[in-house]
């Protein structure tokens, strides 16, 4: 039994019942009157959650709380068969009792961790172009003297704070529940001896602006590590945006899916943007003149152009040329930078973490034979699904 080790795969499954069992509580909860809301949810009641991340981290401890989720699934079937079956009353109860002390349960501080009433909220917003820039608005209003413009924690008053601000440009924004920074920005932070470190914005941003802050952190944290590392080391949705299809029809990008979506911003001297049938093609014209006419769609430009280049790292007015392309699930994966020949491997900017390098060739080997490069980077694509982890649990 000690030797038995989950793989990735099922540890995700586990992960995943354990966030759906926790939000079937909260919900159930609160239909029966036993909870309330808060911020237009239901609230989580409990002042501890399961940590998700021990369970990542610690594969030991995973097995052994699924043995202890067995253990007790068993003691509560045989509590169902003496309260049914009067005859195996006792012996049913024995053996209930015998499973539980058999058990392997240990210490429940392992895993367990601090939650807030919102540690299970999701943001309402869409991860819309709109909401992007909008929240950063409230950034620039209301956390750039302390965490400064670019995220990284050096604002003008951030050396009189009791404790310096972290960087919000790397996974501090995914190892923590969305649902929990959103408590976080509202009501503030204390450290273990209850001094407050950040003050909480409860009274400047409502539940809206707080989501909208958060998701320009979100846009924000993908481009500055692309700029840096050259990927987006967190899958990031791609942002959303009205756009207008064939014979005028209005849509949303998100209601593109299940299909893969190629954005192309387009500025003057920009040709017309490619159509391939394996992708639904929007444009997104960056100028009165940008050609816009062969695509399948048209992107609003309000915001939108604002938002990707967050997402990319650069000025919005140096989005011409680039081209971003979005899996079935809507998931950014491939950049492709203004004068490149045609897609290839090295576009895949955000991959899954079980994808291995590919093997250097060996010496005097023969050249592979030229390939469609867009045909290999889908292929790719499709053979390593990337997914989305906060705060250790399967988004």
């Amino acid at each position: 039994m000690n030797d038995w080790v989950l793989t990735p795969e099922q540890l995700n499954t586990l992960l995943g019942v354990l966030l759906g069992l926790q939000a079937w509580l909260r919900e159930a909860l609160q239909a029966l009157g036993w909870s309330g809301t808060v911020a237009g949810q239901p609230e989580w009641p409990l002042a501890w959650r399961l940590s998700a991340e021990v369970l990542v981290f610690e594969p030991g401890q995973a097995r052994r709380l699924l043995w202890c989720a067995l253990a007790l699934g068993l003691a509560l079937l045989g509590l169902a068969l003496a309260l049914w079956w009067r005859r195996a009353r006792w012996p049913a109860l024995w053996l209930s009792g015998l499973v539980l002390w058999a058990a392997p349960w240990g210490s429940a501080s392992v895993w367990l961790v601090p939650a807030t009433p919102t540690s299970f909220h999701r943001s309402p917003t869409g991860f819309t172009a709109q909401s992007i820039v909008q929240g950063q608005g409230h950034y620039q209003q209301h956390c750039v003297r302390c965490h400064g413009a670019d995220g990284r924690g050096e604002g003008p008053d951030a050396p009189s704070l009791p404790m310096w601000p972290p960087n919000l440009n790397g996974r501090l924004l995914w190892q923590r529940l969305e649902g929990e920074l959103f408590w976080h920005v509202q009501h503030g932070l204390q450290d273990h001896r209850g001094q407050r470190t950040m003050p909480g914005f409860a009274s400047q941003l409502n539940d809206e602006q707080t989501w909208q802050v958060l998701d320009f952190l979100q846009a924000q944290a993908s481009g500055r590590t692309l700029a840096q590392t050259g990927r987006w080391e967190q899958p990031l949705r791609l942002p959303d945006a009205p756009v207008r299809c064939a014979r005028g029809q209005a849509r949303w990008l998100h209601e593109l899916q299940p299909q893969r979506v190629l954005l192309a911003p387009s500025g003057r001297d920009a040709g017309a943007t490619p159509v391939d049938p394996r992708l639904v093609t929007v444009a997104l014209p960056l100028t009165a003149s940008a050609s816009s006419s062969t695509a399948d769609c048209v992107a609003d430009t309000a915001g939108l152009a604002e938002a990707l280049g967050l997402v990319l790292g650069v000025a919005p007015s140096q989005l011409g040329g680039y081209q971003l392309l979005a899996d079935r699930q809507g998931w950014l994966r491939a950049r492709s930078a203004p004068g490149a020949a045609g897609w290839s491997a090295a576009d895949l900017v955000c991959r899954a973490d079980t994808a291995a390098p590919a093997a250097p060739a060996a010496p005097g080997a023969q050249a592979p034979p030229a390939v469609d490069g867009l045909a290999a980077l889908i292929a790719q694509m499709d053979a390593e699904p990337v997914q989305l982890l906060r705060g250790g649990f399967p988004h």
